[in-house]
């Protein structure tokens, strides 16, 4: 599976941009962007998503994209699962990523001692998840719930939602997102 820095160096490559000019286009600092590129640095959602826009395709493009540069296999180790999160404090490895025609994101989630989503944000999805270990207050607009391993959520994605780990130890979950967002 090829990784998020070379799909998007050869997507600005193929648009004939350089790297400053994509980062006026973005609003991500050039070195940023060279980082990201080099795999040096994994970008935020936000980060990747603002790079995409303004290489003129979407987060569920590009990783269509990306999915076309390797094949499929309905297996996947752990070393296969790309990150699309910060991959510090929060850790978004996607599952299934170059399965033809994905219908769902599928997402292992790993929240550093208290790590936090931040403010409330709010899609166009459903979401469901399942805690596998530790603690996670979940908020859905006026709603908060401290979840341990084996509790889960579901809920319209439209609805303003946070995450934070409450745990003394590092926090996972494994969630499902209709339609795929990435």
């Amino acid at each position: 599976m090829p990784h998020i820095g070379p799909g998007i160096r050869e997507l600005r490559r193929r648009r004939n941009l350089g790297i400053r000019r994509l980062a006026l286009r973005s609003g991500v600092s050039h070195s940023s962007i060279s980082l990201i590129e080099r795999d040096r640095i994994s970008p935020s959602i936000d980060t990747l998503a603002a790079i995409l826009e303004a290489l003129g395709t979407t987060l569920v493009g590009f990783f269509s994209e990306l999915q076309q540069m390797s094949s499929y296999s309905p297996f996947y180790e752990a070393s296969e699962l790309p990150e699309v999160g910060s991959g510090e404090a929060i850790s978004y490895r996607v599952i299934g990523i170059n399965h033809p025609n994905r219908q769902i994101l599928v997402l292992h989630e790993t929240y550093a001692v208290g790590a936090d989503t931040g403010e409330a944000f709010s899609h166009t999805a459903q979401e469901a998840g399942m805690v596998i270990r530790g603690a996670v207050e979940v908020t859905v607009e006026n709603n908060s719930k401290i979840l341990h391993a084996g509790d889960a959520y579901y809920f319209d994605s439209k609805l303003p939602h946070r995450f934070r780990n409450v745990a003394e130890e590092p926090s996972e979950i494994v969630s499902a997102i209709n339609p795929p967002t990435y």
